[in-house]
């Protein structure tokens, strides 16, 4: 199993959750953070270290946001690794809980 970061998580961008992890599995975007799949040992960690709950186990991952695991694992592949806390968006409060975000996602080779 696996954690996977949610579309909420878009343009909001908390990193409180990379601190945590032991394995040091979280990637970094423009907008938004990824987990690689291959390497998250299913701690849990992360989960309650996120303020906007966006961080789901793969076996409670919401209907609406199956496709988000294939999109974790495609971008962890090819975003930089992040290890350290950093500030959140400027505008991620406004963003919390804004649903289909997933059109807003930025990659490092669009932006």
């Amino acid at each position: 199993m696996t954690f996977v970061v949610t579309e909420n998580c878009i343009k909001c961008k908390h990193t409180d959750c990379v601190e945590n992890c032991p394995v040091e599995c979280f990637f970094e975007g423009p907008n938004f953070l990824v987990i690689n799949p291959d390497e998250c040992i299913d701690c849990n960690q992360c989960v309650p270290d996120c303020p906007i709950d966006a961080i789901y186990s793969e076996e409670n991952l919401p209907d609406d946001q199956l496709h988000m695991l294939e999109v974790n694992g495609s971008y962890s592949k090819k975003w930089p690794r992040i290890i350290e806390v950093k500030a959140p968006l400027p505008d991620a409060e406004k963003w919390d809980g804004v649903q289909g975000k997933l059109n807003y996602l930025d990659d490092y080779n669009t932006v």
